[in-house]
């Protein structure tokens, strides 16, 4: 018999469900991550069909997809996880996509990327923070990407509405340190506030400017920098 402590531990560790073309990296991830306490591996397959069959039977909270599945578009397969399973945050794994098709991955749903050549600690960290509710890109990748974001993402939002809303200060510190890249448990630390405050004021940010992720945010607050910058010349 499980003591009730297990059986309340068992159930709140994050279950994860890999989707990988690769035998061996399915392998060596699952390997990986079953390593972790708090994560649970509840399934590791080849393509998005069986990915598909197996969502509603294992509700995983995080799903890992290669870039590069097959013949299988990338974006489509994260298209159609997000449809079969709302609920659950889907994460790409590549080797070094280019900002447009980073762009391409966030407006299909992903919610993270994983560089395969990541270390450990930065694998098993993106997998919670996206189950934790955070939006996590690759620092080598936010330089670049936030401008295509700011062309593209934010093109369907109401940037007039937006601009009109007020913002307290430390939102806007927050919206500062979100652009910079930084994750909640880095601005509570900076800010030396707690990590819930942090996911509180990130949840004000996302309802007053109508947003529906921390890249939106990055996205909207360049966006309105280079609007106040006055013109060259």
């Amino acid at each position: 018999m499980v003591p009730r402590n297990a059986e309340a531990f068992l159930a709140q560790r994050i279950r994860v469900l890999i989707v990988d073309d690769n035998r061996l990296m399915r392998g060596g991830l699952s390997g990986l991550l079953k390593a972790q306490r708090d994560l649970q591996v509840v399934g590791a397959v080849a393509d998005l069909a069986a990915a598909l069959r197996r969502l509603p039977v294992v509700t995983p909270h995080v799903v890992l997809v290669d870039a590069g599945l097959g013949s299988t578009d990338g974006c489509r397969c994260v298209e159609e996880i997000r449809q079969s399973a709302p609920a659950t945050r889907v994460i790409v794994m590549d080797l070094l996509p280019a900002p447009e098709e980073v762009v391409a991955y966030v407006k299909a749903g992903a919610k993270g990327f994983i560089m395969k050549d990541a270390t450990v600690g930065d694998f098993v960290g993106t997998v919670r923070s996206v189950a934790n509710g955070s939006d996590v890109i690759p620092p080598v990748l936010a330089g670049t990407l936030l401008s295509h974001i700011a062309e593209d993402a934010v093109v369907h939002q109401r940037p007039e509405a937006a601009d009109a809303v007020r913002m307290t200060k430390r939102e806007q510190e927050v919206m500062q340190l979100i652009t910079e890249g930084l994750d909640n448990k880095a601005i509570a630390q900076q800010l030396r506030v707690a990590g819930d405050t942090v996911k509180s004021h990130v949840r004000n940010i996302l309802e007053k400017l109508t947003l529906h992720s921390r890249l939106a945010i990055a996205a909207h607050s360049r966006r309105s920098d280079a609007a106040r910058r006055p013109p060259p010349g």
